[in-house]
């Protein structure tokens, strides 16, 4: 089954905004939970710099049949319901398959 990955970056005014941020971010931890317990093969995490420090970004990588259906379960994540983030869905593929 092929594999997606969401990159996405922070929107500036949520950078400032700790309370706000890390309010989403723990409504899309719980998201990714919920999505595992259903059967979902999901995994998220951030970025860090050299200095290990985080950034403003992260990954998500989903396991789907097709990009229509992990486009959909994707719309779901509350990083992208409460518009935290700028955002890109691609399939990754693998070149020595």
């Amino acid at each position: 089954m092929p594999f997606f990955v969401k990159t996405e970056i922070i929107k500036k005014e949520y950078l400032i905004n700790n309370d706000l941020k890390r309010k989403i971010i723990n409504e899309h931890i719980y998201w990714v939970k919920k999505s595992k317990k259903e059967g979902i093969n999901i995994k998220t995490g951030f970025l860090v710099d050299k200095l290990n420090r985080p950034g403003d970004g992260g990954l998500l990588i989903l396991e789907m049949d097709n990009y229509r259906n992990a486009l959909k379960i994707i719309k779901n994540d509350p990083m992208i319901k409460n518009d935290l983030v700028e955002w890109k869905l691609n399939e990754w593929v693998d070149p020595n398959k």
